[in-house]
Order: structure tokens, then sequence, then C-alpha cells
């Protein structure tokens, strides 16, 4: 009979083998982290590695991520479909193992880690997920939605400030099913961590509200798996295993020292590990009966049988929920969605309201929520401001129902974990905060694209137009950063119907993240033609055109009311403008190249107008053209006068648009 060691061993020696091959990569965590592995995924774990997105399949998230090759070992030994050539393309251009786990890469990455602490912040989303879609959907005694969250972290990931943000709200949310592995092995790169990470961690656990089990040998199979059994337990709180174990383990004349942790351990020293851990195999050769004991494919399909079995109970029970329930975990939209929106959007567009696009976000949101019951509201301690709350918000409570979350002053958080809740599956989360504080989000923000996952991000007081805050609050480069972000679609909306389109446009993304920039101030609602409206989904198009006209002019959100003041007494010198509104850059750019020179023909001279930096938008107006922007921070004053301060003033434009005409 196999034993535990042996398992655990053949996780130690895939690594070593791999980050060896690959001549790079952290072997010390997953050789320290083995034995607690071996525990979980083959007694605990609730998987089917022949159905990775199985719904009701535990969540399994490395915080650590550096430790790759520790979940790659694990899926490939448990009959995921990841192969041994795969491990052996570790860190290679196009593998599906590359250095740090990628969602979408291979079967069984939950989520992407490797910037520390953002996977525990994940995890917390995915457990506040289940427990909400449990208190929705469970009916009955037929508990359809009842499984774990676990992660594993190491030193690393609860130094980052984010780990306090979010294991605080673990704690004031009681996700009893979400449980860690703190990996204690006290050491980081640079060394031994007691000289920069002397906290109390079981202490500053205990007062986040968490159970905290102590002293774990993470070696000792016996103690993990009572650890787990005491966890589970606790239904009521989230559980921190403090796992103490030594990085490396195995390699005799390494383990335990930084030198483990980011390099390959060279021939001699995996030679040594060998005989040191009664090893004789060959690299990257792992026993059958070590793969037999390791499968989990019939275990879990066994699982999945017994779910599918309850399933049919509930569906049979409770029809429209099922159906309900299906739908939400595919990720498709309520079937009479296209004429809802429609319909929304042209109402919307009909009462034209002058008002603030937070406020014209908030009649999206009050149109488009009732249509969405999967909406899951929330802002950073800012709803009042953000206004991402509608009629039918109900704030969560202990037991998880509700459909909008205070997250307190924890932008970073808030963001981190809207992408975990995503990556679970069922709810469709967006949050506020103010612009400037994206800054704090930004990490978060990036990572949401580089998943190609679809969290909506609502970003506020979007310019020196917030005012009297002062340039301590006021973006001056961030929505143009934001736009930077590959994969991210950035809209700056003008007026109520801008804001409807983008919200739509939002919701409708199943592979990418969605930055909605609004602003404080009022903004004048602008009429359109039905095709206008149509075309604002491209996201830029002609808003007033004029016949013979000699330049464009290109503007987003509040400067749109300016360019067609512009034009307007442009026109009465005689002088004919286009005026093109370009809510999303973004959108734009994925037009094909006829309707772009169709909105922006070449040979026009242009003049780009914004209430941010000016270089972003040279890529349209070209060395010709003319930038009205913003390349200083701000000022305190009342929005008129900051406008009139920097130049956004019809005057200004008038001039600009004269000097391209020369």
């Amino acid at each position: 009979m196999v034993s535990r060691t042996e398992l655990a061993n053949a996780i130690r020696f895939l690594s070593m083998d791999a980050v060896e091959k690959a001549k790079s990569g952290h072997p010390g965590a997953p050789m320290g982290m083995a034995d607690i592995a071996e525990v979980l995924w083959r007694d605990h774990l609730k998987h089917n590695p022949a159905n990775p997105n199985w719904p009701n399949r535990d969540r399994f998230v490395l915080s650590n991520g550096h430790g790759s090759m520790l979940l790659y070992s694990l899926l490939h030994l448990s009959g995921y479909d990841l192969s041994i050539d795969d491990l052996k393309a570790f860190r290679q251009m196009h593998s599906r193992t590359p250095g740090h786990p990628e969602y979408g890469y291979a079967p069984g990455i939950e989520t992407t880690t490797g910037p520390l602490g953002q996977g525990i912040s994940n995890a917390v989303g995915m457990a506040l997920a289940e427990k909400m879609f449990a208190a929705e959907f469970n009916r009955g005694g037929l508990n359809i939605v009842d499984h774990y969250t676990w992660a594993f972290l190491g030193d690393g990931c609860l130094m980052e400030g984010i780990s306090h943000e979010v294991c605080s709200l673990a704690g004031t949310w009681g996700l009893g099913k979400l449980i860690a592995f703190w990996d204690d092995n006290g050491i980081s790169i640079d060394g031994d961590v007691d000289a920069w990470f002397t906290d109390d961690t079981p202490a500053r656990f205990e007062a986040y509200g968490w159970q905290v089990i102590k002293n774990v040998d993470g070696h000792d199979p016996v103690e993990i798996e009572t650890a787990i059994e005491t966890a589970k337990k606790s239904t009521d709180r989230p559980t921190l295993i403090c796992c103490k174990t030594v990085i490396g383990f195995g390699a005799p004349n390494k383990q335990g020292g930084h030198d483990v942790h980011g390099a390959a351990l060279g021939a001699a020293e995996i030679a040594a590990a060998r005989e040191h851990l009664n090893w004789p195999h060959a690299p990257f050769e792992v026993p059958a009966d070590i793969y037999a004991a390791w499968g989990a494919r019939d275990k879990g399909a066994a699982v999945e049988t017994g779910w599918n079995k309850l399933f049919e109970q509930y569906r049979a029970a409770y029809p429209e929920l099922a159906a309900e329930f299906e739908r939400r975990t595919q990720g498709a939209l309520p079937a009479n969605w296209a004429e809802a929106r429609a319909e929304a959007i042209a109402k919307i567009a009909a009462a034209a309201q002058t008002v603030a696009t937070r406020k014209a976000s908030q009649i999206a949101l009050e149109a488009f929520s009732p249509l969405l019951p999967e909406f899951l509201g929330g802002s950073a301690d800012l709803t009042g401001s953000n206004l991402t709350n509608w009629s039918g918000s109900k704030w969560i409570d202990n037991e998880g129902h509700g459909n909008y979350i205070s997250y307190g002053v924890r932008e970073f958080g808030m963001a981190a974990i809207i992408n975990g809740v995503t990556l679970h599956g069922g709810l469709r989360p967006y949050g506020g905060t103010f612009l400037m504080f994206s800054e704090y989000a930004r990490n978060a923000l990036r990572m949401a694209a580089l998943m190609k996952i679809n969290p909506i991000f609502v970003f506020t007081h979007d310019s020196i137009g917030l005012g009297e805050d002062g340039p301590t609050h006021q973006p001056v480069e961030q929505t143009a950063t934001l736009r930077y972000i590959p994969n991210m679609d950035v809209w700056r909306p003008c007026d109520t119907t801008e804001t409807a389109v983008a919200w739509a446009h939002a919701i409708e993304q199943k592979d990418r993240p969605t930055s909605l920039i609004l602003s404080r101030q009022n903004l004048a609602f602008v009429s359109r033609e039905t095709q206008q409206i149509a075309d604002i989904e491209k996201g830029g198009y002609v808003l007033r055109d004029a016949e013979g006209a000699r330049a464009v002019l290109i503007a987003t959100g509040s400067e749109i009311e300016l360019a067609l003041k512009a034009q307007a007494k442009l026109a009465e010198e005689g002088i004919a403008v286009r005026v093109v509104s370009m809510p999303s850059t973004n959108v734009f750019d994925r037009q094909d190249k006829a309707y772009q020179a169709a909105v922006l023909p070449k040979g026009l001279p242009r003049v780009a107008i914004e209430a941010g930096v000016s270089d972003f938008w040279r890529k349209y107006v070209g060395l010709e053209g003319e930038v009205v922007g913003i390349d200083t921070f701000g000022e305190s004053a009342p929005a008129p006068v900051l406008f009139e301060h920097f130049g956004f003033t019809v005057d200004n434009v008038v001039a600009k648009t004269r000097s391209v005409l020369q």
C-alpha cells in the first residue's frame, strides 16, 4: 500500500524536476506544503477532474501562486487534463503551466494568482458567493449549493495590506465554508521573516472573528486531518489553520532556508533529495500505484452523479428555480434581455433628463436591475456618492440574503472580492468608489482584465469637476491609464442615454471587465436620432455633423457640452466642424477601419477635449492636432472656476480649432 509520505513526495519531485528543467521557479512552497495538499485533495476536496466546471465543486485557491508547481502537480496526479508533457513545459512559451497559475490556461485553475494577497481575496469572494447562492436557491432540505472554498497562503499574502481588508470582511460575514491554510515556514525571499514580520497572526485572525487552529505540524497527516475536521465544524465563521512547515522539505542541504524559495535546487541537491526521501524514480516518473492512489476521477464522477440526482429532485420540486440556477451558472442573460434593454434605453432617452452621470448610472440600474436577479451591487463606503444602490437594493444579512454590500473603506479588497464572486459564477457583481481611488484597486482591476472575466467597476467623481475637494480627489491621469489596461473596456458617457448604453454593454460582456467613469456634476442631456443611439454601442460616433466640416472635435463625458457650444460659436464665424462623442475609446478601437474612417475622416484636422491628461489623445489627433486637456494636478475651488482656470472654455476650444486650420 502506498504511504501518505510517498504520495506527498510525488508532488515534491514533480515540482523539483519541473523547476530544474525550466531553470527557474519556486520549489520551496510545493515541497513544504505537499503533505497538507495530499490530505486535503485526497480526503476532503470535492471535485471531479472530468468536469472541472461542475457548479457544486469545492474551490481551491493557491494564494501563494509562486508555488504553482504544487497546483499543477495536484491537477496532473488527480486526473485533470494536464499531462506530464505539460509539466515538462513549465514556464515555457504558450504552455498550460505558466510561472504562476493563470485562469483559463489549464482545467482546475480557479483564479490567477501571483500578486500576493489577491488569491485569498478571491477566495473570500468565492465563499461569499457560495453563501449568497445557497441562501437564494437551497430549498426544503435540497441543498444544491453546498461547497467549501479552500485557500493556501504564505507569509507574503499575510504581509500584503489587502489581506487585512478581506479577512476582516470574511469574519464579519461569517463565511463558515472558507478554510485557509497558512504556510508558516518563517522564510521569504530576503530570508528569515523574524526581522520584518513579527505579527501575532493567530491573534489577528481571532480579532477578525475567525476560528484559528494553531501550531499544526504541516508534515503530520494526522494533525492536518484533525485540523480540517475541526475547521469543518465551524459553520458560522471562517477558519485559519496555522501549519508549521519546513520550506523545501526533503532537500537535505537546503531545506529551511531562503535558497529554496525561488530558484532551481540544482542537479546535485535533487539527487540528494531522491536519496534522502527514498525516491528512486527518474525525473517526471511517477509509479503506477501512486497514480492509482492519487486518481480522483471515479470518486469525482460518483460525487457529481449524486449531486445530479439531487438536482433532479430539486427540479421536480422547484422547476422555475432550477431553470434560473442553470441560467445563472451558465452565465446566460435572461431570454427577454435584448427586448427589455432596448425598451429601457429608449425610455431613458425619451425622458431627456439633465443629471450627473452618476445619477444617470443609478437610473440605468433602476431600469436593468429588476431584469437581473444575479446583480450584486456595492460600494466602498460611498453608496450615497456613487449612487450604486437602487430601489430594490437590500443589504446582505448574516444568512447571506440580499443583493448589496457595503465594503467599508476597502477599495482594493472590494475589487478583488468582486473578482472572486465573478469567478465563482451565478452572481454578477459591480462595485463603486471615486475614480481617484481606483489607484488603490488597480492591481485587482488588472487581474480581472488578465483573467478575461466580467465584473463591473463604477468610478464616480471623474475629474476636476468634483471641485472643492481638491487635487487629492481630482483624477487627471486615471481614465487614460485605465484605458491602457489590455482587455478593459472604459466608458465615460456624457448623459443619461450614453450611460444606459454603457451599462447595457457592460452587462453583455463575457470576457472583459468594464470601468464606468461618471461625473459628480450635472451634465446636459443631448438629443439624438435613433441611429445615433445605436451607434453609441460602437464606442464613438458622429453626434453633431455640419455640412462642409473642416475639422472634428472629439470629446467625452462632461466635455461634450463644451464641444457642442464651441461648434455653435465656430459656426457663427463660418467655420463648420463635426462633433464626435467617444464614450469608449476601447470599443471604438475594435470597430472596423471603414467605420472608424467614417467617424474620423482622413484629412480633417482634429481637436480632442477631455478633462484629463492630453497625451492619450495624440493617437487620434496626431501631431498636427490639438488637445484641450490637463497635464497638471488640479486645485481646490468650485468646479466652474476650475474649468475656466484650466482652459475648458468655449473660447479656448475655438482658438485651438482655428490653430489646426491654419
